[in-house]
């Protein structure tokens, strides 16, 4: 009865195992995750040991050396199993065991693995021994998932928790049989222990679980991050964009959507035009002509204050949103550009400019109050050139 339940246990646990595995090595192969290598490890791990213990029941060895041997592989495969499954646990949460010791806990590992090969005996005393190291190991990362309180590892901390209570109960249950007695009952024990790798098999699908989950979790976190830089991105090109590369003001490009957001509140349209700015660049060359540029824009963000909008909207054309309506408020500001400009210097062409008005009523046209400030400006031009 305990043979056939123990072949039956054995045979889910290893097609279970070997579903598990294969999904792990499509999953690995087709995100191509380095992350995922460690679980895939994890899972190969777990059916080579599985492989052992169908190799040593159907061959059955009598020599010492090769009962060891089969021993140390098991313990070695299983104690792996654990071990890697504990080692993408920790990696996803941002706390990746160095290299280093990576290495010294597979060393650590192959010494329990021989000393175990030598030691043990019985399959009771195997049995024992390799609970205990699953209870504890798994039952250590479950608590560490649980304390770090993220959603993403509840699955597979629900996993380490449920196989490390069926190691506990395994390893008891090898305890009892191993001393001779049996606190189960004359007939439960043995049966609990032929036909435990079934139960064993529920858990390892909800760890299996657990780590698609966690990925899934890492996958998403890891593209709201790109979605956020890609916003952030977009916005920092935006800006640019919208921005003129000579005088850092805005550009004609900018401008609808000034407007549009001035017509809320209303505000106060103004264009500027340089006065024979052509004779600047004829006379002097572009990189006098430029630099003229650059400081009438300055000059016009240093007068208006900062809700104010200034933007370049030809070569030496200016427009400015303003909130201000009080148009003796605009006077005084465009008065103090033209008092700022007179302020010459040597290295600098004397710049003047005219300038026409218009208001922008709440709700009002746009396009028709930015046409009758250019108007008003010809009209400036006119005059001062009488």
């Amino acid at each position: 009865m305990e043979l056939l339940l123990w072949r039956w246990s054995t045979l889910v646990q290893v097609t279970s195992d070997l579903m598990i595995a294969g999904f792990f090595v499509a999953l690995a192969y087709s995100l191509g995750r380095a992350e995922l290598r460690v679980w895939v490890n994890a899972w190969l791990a777990n059916l080579a040991a599985l492989l052992v213990t169908i190799a040593f029941w159907l061959w059955q060895p009598d020599a010492r050396l090769t009962f060891a041997l089969a021993i140390s592989l098991y313990l070695f495969a299983k104690t792996m199993f654990v071990l890697l499954l504990v080692d993408g646990a920790v990696g996803f949460a941002a706390l990746r065991p160095p290299p280093v010791l990576r290495g010294k806990l597979m060393v650590a590992a192959a010494v329990f693995s021989i000393v175990g090969g030598f030691v043990i005996r019985t399959v009771d005393q195997l049995g024992l021994a390799q609970a205990v190291v699953i209870c504890v190991c798994l039952g250590a990362s479950a608590v560490f998932l649980i304390r770090r309180k993220e959603r993403a590892y509840g699955w597979l901390a629900t996993g380490f928790a449920i196989r490390s209570a069926l190691a506990a109960a395994e390893a008891t249950a090898y305890a009892v049989h191993w001393s001779g007695g049996d606190a189960l009952g004359a007939s439960s024990l043995p049966i609990f222990i032929a036909s435990h790798s079934s139960f064993d098999t529920g858990a390892e699908w909800v760890i299996a679980l657990g780590c698609v989950l966690t990925l899934y979790a890492a996958i998403q976190q890891e593209l709201t991050q790109a979605n956020g830089e890609l916003r952030s991105a977009q916005g920092e090109l935006h800006a640019l964009l919208d921005r003129d590369q000579l005088t850092g003001v805005f550009n004609r490009r900018a401008l609808p959507t000034m407007l549009h957001e001035a017509k809320v509140d209303g505000a106060t349209i103004l264009f500027f035009d340089l006065d024979d700015f052509k004779k600047v660049n004829d006379l002097h060359g572009h990189h006098t002509g430029d630099p003229c540029l650059v400081r009438f824009a300055r000059m016009l963000s240093e007068s208006f204050p900062a809700g104010d909008r200034v933007i370049r909207y030809a070569g030496d054309e200016f427009v400015v949103v303003a909130q201000e309506l009080e148009q003796s408020r605009i006077t005084q500001r465009v008065e103090a550009v033209r008092t700022r400009l007179r302020v010459t210097t040597a290295e600098a062409a004397r710049i003047d400019f005219s300038c026409g008005s218009s208001l922008l009523p709440p709700q009002g046209d746009p396009d028709a109050a930015l046409r009758e400030a250019d108007q008003a400006m010809y009209c400036d031009k006119s005059g001062r050139a009488g």
